[in-house]
């Protein structure tokens, strides 16, 4: 039966290092730490007790993609200055901020000592390392260049990071001006259109027809409120559940991709994530099927997704990228034109990398103009939508003295 065993040991430099190693007996921990060219000070058995035993909560320490960018960065670096997997990731593990994450390489480090490849180790945990990186990673160890791929994978992950962050700047600001749209109007509604109608109500008369149903409305809201919050949440959970199948997921990928300003950034950030991808699996290797394969689950949309999967069936039966690409309209003519230059010149990654990054930068367009036009539209409709409120409330003043009499 193996065992966990906790040891302290120092390295050629005289440092003291502590961890932890599973294995069959004291004796075979031992000679592990000596291949890796430590010197052996203690070593304990970990006791197995459940009340001992660690454990961390669902969700606790969540770990950011930059966070594995800089790992994969500081990975390459040591793998191409000639420390062992076995070194660099014992070391990565120490100095590791994220408690997750050190945890998650220490029991890659043990899986690697157990007999397993770096990809297989790195795949039993897809919720830090995704298809992609596996995949990679695979590439790059049956090549011999597993520095050059965790770099390349580095970068892909820090422009991910970057695409993700100028997409959250561009929707933030509307999302928060909306937010504060709806609390003021539901605030009106409540507590100030009912003062108003008490006064209205004693002078007697008959109101504008505006006044009326902003009238009505503000106590349909008052009698109805919690009926209203439980409704809108039932709608947004069945909402949630639709797109989450297949055919709710497909429809509305298709409507988003209509939106008015923001159908053009959604298709293009899917596009470049596309682009990028495929790109990067190439370059490190990665045979093209498999690579599509990977990609079609990266690009965030499924009408992109469902061109990937038509061209992955189009490559299995001899045909090229661009001739299945073109009878999918997603595929603007200029991605098109570009992968088969690539074809033809046995370039198919360069040209997609070309291609992403003309489209990382079409998105960062996008996201400036979105930010410019959207603050003075925003406004707008806040104004609009207070002003028309108070103008309905003010109405009624204007036939006062005729209510009066």
């Amino acid at each position: 039966m193996t065992d966990t065993y906790t040891y302290k040991v120092r390295d050629r430099s005289g440092k003291l290092i502590e961890g932890s190693l599973e294995a069959d007996s004291t004796s075979l921990v031992v000679a592990r730490l000596k291949d890796l060219g430590y010197i052996p000070l203690s070593i304990d058995k970990k006791s197995t007790s459940k009340l001992n035993k660690e454990f961390t909560f669902p969700g606790m320490n969540p770990i950011k993609l930059i966070e594995v960018a800089v790992f994969s960065r500081q990975f390459a670096t040591m793998v191409n200055s000639g420390l062992t997997l076995l070194r660099s990731i014992s070391i990565l593990s120490e100095q590791a901020d994220n408690k997750a994450l050190a945890e998650a390489l220490n029991k890659i480090r043990l899986d690697i000592e157990k007999g397993s490849s770096l990809s297989q180790a790195l795949a039993k945990y897809p919720k830090i390392f995704n298809k992609l990186y596996v995949a990679m990673v695979r590439a790059g160890e049956v090549g011999g260049v597993l520095d050059s791929v965790l770099l390349q994978l580095s970068s892909t992950i820090e422009k991910q990071v970057e695409l993700r962050r100028k997409i959250k700047s561009a929707l933030t600001y509307p999302s928060a001006v909306l937010g504060f749209v709806v609390i003021i109007l539901v605030a009106m509604l409540l507590f100030v259109v009912p003062s108003f109608k008490n006064i209205y109500s004693s002078l007697g008369g008959t109101l504008p027809l505006p006044t009326r149903i902003l009238m009505s409305i503000s106590t349909g809201l008052a009698n109805f409120f919690p009926f209203v919050i439980i409704a809108i949440g039932l709608l947004i959970f069945g909402f949630r559940r639709y797109i989450a199948t297949e055919k709710g997921r497909s429809l509305w990928d298709k409507i988003k991709l209509k939106i008015w300003l923001f159908g053009k950034l959604i298709h293009k950030t899917s596009l470049a994530r596309f682009s990028r991808t495929l790109s990067s699996l190439l370059k490190a290797g990665v045979p093209i099927l498999e690579s599509l394969e990977i990609t079609k689950d990266t690009v965030g949309n499924s009408v992109v997704a469902d061109a990937v999967v038509d061209a992955k069936e189009g490559v299995r039966q001899g045909e090229s990228l661009a001739a299945r690409f073109m009878n999918h309209p997603v595929f603007p003519p200029m991605v098109v034109q570009m992968l088969s230059v690539g074809e033809e010149t046995g370039s198919v990654d360069t040209m997609l990398e070309k291609v992403a990054e003309f489209y990382e930068q079409e998105v960062e367009a996008i996201v400036d103009s979105l930010t410019s036009l959207l603050e003075p539209a925003l406004m707008v409709v806040l104004g609009g939508a207070v002003g028309s409120m108070i103008i309905s409330l003010y109405l009624p003043m204007f036939d006062v003295i005729k209510l009066i009499h």
